[in-house]
């Protein structure tokens, strides 16, 4: 079994990197996708992530319960994809139609805590399985400081995410360019 964090910035790769480390494992895979079609460039962009999927990946739709849909979902013989984490941590972020403002405190709900929890004890404890796991996430805290508390708040949330799963993943993959930099385990 192995876990792989792959992560970048936007249009860096990262998903075509992951769909392909799917492809070439040999494995059933098992698409576990948690956009929102929250307006209609958004729809749009999961048709088309939709179309390019292989037709025999069967896709699961999870917004919210990720944790959950990973120990539901994994068995021996099985591959997880999961795109995007960080669009999930902004699904949670919302889970309840909060509104933030853009200076002080920012108080997340408690799902967000709880979920995100919920997914690092998931990976945890899918280790004694023969399941691979690949998970996708952003790197969005490489440019400048953004304006806005919730936007600190999500850039913050998302870089502690990223370790939090880097540390529990067996391989870590940084992806700039379309070219994948291996920054823990190796390629093969």
């Amino acid at each position: 079994m192995t876990r792989t964090l792959v992560f970048g910035g936007a249009r860096s790769g990262k998903s075509a990197h992951a769909e392909k480390l799917a492809r070439e494992s040999g494995k059933e895979v098992l698409y576990l996708a948690t956009a929102q079609a929250g307006d209609g460039e958004m729809a749009t962009r999961i048709t088309h992530h939709r179309a390019q999927r292989p037709a025999g990946w069967v896709t699961i739709e999870e917004p919210l319960r990720l944790g959950d849909a990973l120990l539901r979902e994994a068995r021996p013989g099985r591959l997880l994809l999961v795109d995007c984490l960080t669009l999930w941590l902004t699904n949670l972020m919302f889970s309840s139609g909060e509104t933030y403002p853009d200076v002080g405190d920012i108080a997340l709900p408690e799902l967000f805590h709880s979920e995100r929890a919920h997914l690092l004890y998931a990976l945890a404890e899918i280790e004694d399985t023969a399941c691979d796991i690949v998970l996708v996430s952003n790197e969005v805290g490489m440019g400048i400081v953004p304006y806005g508390a919730i936007s600190r708040c999500f850039t913050d949330e998302a870089g502690r995410l990223n370790q939090a799963v880097a540390a529990v993943c067996d391989k870590a993959v940084f992806v700039a360019a379309g070219l994948p930099l291996y920054l823990k385990g190796g390629p093969c």
